[in-house]
């Protein structure tokens, strides 16, 4: 049904002269989806002049950076609810359709990506410098309620300090056995991350998965166990790709209190107002 309330009252304006847009910034999913799919779309087909017409030879598109990738979350209502992940596939599928060729993002920002947790190690650091700790923190947890942003990321990020610091035992022996070979070896590909952030003292990131959002601890799975991940369907971002060590959790627990209960237990640390640990 078309709600004509909508259309507006006065003849639009012909002005062309609307400065240049350099790039598209996602953040989250907008009320008005058509409304904002369209402006999108006309910014991405003109080059960044949307009052000028489609041209689909404009390929590659201006940037497109994007965060906020949960498929679905968790309200009040009983059933999921439509994310900003819905959104993007929305705007990917309009753009394939229209040109018949794929949406390129020049970054992906936010759970599940790396330099995110990456970012949130740094701020933890920082903050524990501010304390004065004398000891480094070296065991991360990511506590979440779905499978394919919290708990895939954390153990996305867990996979990158492990290869990082098997890369860093690698380079010590090599820096004994031979000088010369150490140069390829020190080329990671995170060392812009490294460069701005400094590097992480991290050594894991475990994953705690809660049951009070999006997970459904009740959902049926399939008779074989080994089978539950593969057989899930992957609802995660079209550019990640499936991996189902990345989506088993390192521990499952009802909520939130449960899930720092047992981080307190994990670390054998006892508050100072309590003489148990739950």
């Amino acid at each position: 049904m078309v709600d004509h309330r909508r259309r507006p009252k006065i003849s639009p304006s012909t002005a062309v002269d609307l400065p240049k847009i350099d790039a598209v910034i996602l953040f989250g999913e907008p009320i008005r989806w058509e409304t904002n799919l369209q402006i999108i779309i006309d910014v991405l087909l003109t080059g960044g002049y949307p009052a000028s017409p489609h041209r689909l030879t404009s390929y590659p598109h201006i940037p497109l950076l994007a965060c906020n990738m949960d498929l679905m979350w968790m309200a009040e209502a009983r059933s999921p609810r439509f994310g900003h992940g819905i959104f993007m596939v929305c705007l990917e599928s309009i753009y394939k359709k229209i040109t018949g060729k794929e949406l390129k993002y020049a970054a992906l920002m936010g759970k599940p990506s790396e330099v995110t947790y990456h970012y949130a190690e740094y701020l933890i650091r920082t903050k524990a410098a501010e304390m004065q700790w004398n000891k480094p923190v070296q065991t991360l947890y990511a506590v979440g309620d779905n499978l394919m942003t919290d708990i895939y990321g954390a153990n996305h990020y867990n996979r990158y300090l492990q290869e990082r610091n098997n890369r860093k035992d690698s380079k010590t022996l090599l820096q004994a056995g031979s000088r010369a070979r150490v140069a390829t070896v020190s080329q990671d590909v995170e060392a812009t991350w490294e460069s701005e952030l400094s590097c992480p003292s991290a050594t894991r990131c475990k994953s705690v998965l809660v049951c009070t959002g999006i997970y459904n601890p009740h959902a049926e799975v399939p008779a074989d166990p080994t089978q539950s991940v593969t057989e899930t369907v992957f609802h995660g971002h079209r550019d990640f790709r499936i991996d189902p060590a990345l989506v088993e959790p390192g521990h499952v627990v009802p909520d939130v209190n449960a899930a720092v209960d047992l981080i307190f237990q994990l670390e054998n640390f006892l508050p100072a107002s309590d003489n148990r640990i739950c």
